[in-house]
């Protein structure tokens, strides 16, 4: 049997609080949904005035980015995006019900090498929602960092 880390409220709140600290630094209105190994929120917040839509976004791409161990931007990244016209997960976003996000603002959480969950964001261009994706992993491996645990703080990641 293999131990393995598990994301519990207290770090999903924390990546939350670093995620909306920095949209509120660049001056946007975000959601931040950070999920389970199972894709299922532990916590979810919209700033206020921030897209009503922004919660089933910000969830969705937390779910995919989970689920699917990789940064839901990757997808369409040209020319080899899985998810691109004539390439072999092309249509993969009406999976799920239409839950699986193809577009940037969802990462997954890897610790110690293994994907504990994911966080997604919704409400910023690309560059905004990755800057906050960013900022959440970064305060992840803050808090985790006395523990020696290892916890990846990158945009681009593939598992």
């Amino acid at each position: 049997m293999r131990n393995s880390f598990k994301l519990e409220l207290k770090e999903a709140r924390h990546m939350v609080a670093a995620a909306l600290r920095k949209s509120a630094e660049i001056g946007v209105l975000e959601t931040v949904c950070i999920v389970d190994e199972g894709g299922y929120p532990l916590a979810l917040e919209r700033m206020d005035g921030a897209r009503i839509t922004g919660p089933q976004i910000a969830w969705n791409k937390a779910f995919t980015a989970a689920g699917h161990k990789r940064s839901t931007h990757l997808f369409n990244q040209m020319p080899n995006g899985p998810a691109l016209p004539g390439n072999e997960a092309f249509g993969i976003q009406w999976s799920f019900e239409g839950k699986f996000a193809v577009f940037v603002g969802g990462y997954p959480i890897v610790v110690d090498d293994e994907v504990i969950g994911g966080v997604g964001l919704s409400g910023g261009n690309g560059e905004q929602d990755t800057l906050c994706g960013v900022a959440a992993l970064q305060a992840l491996h803050e808090l985790l960092a006395p523990e020696k645990r290892r916890v990846l703080v990158q945009a681009d990641i593939k598992k």
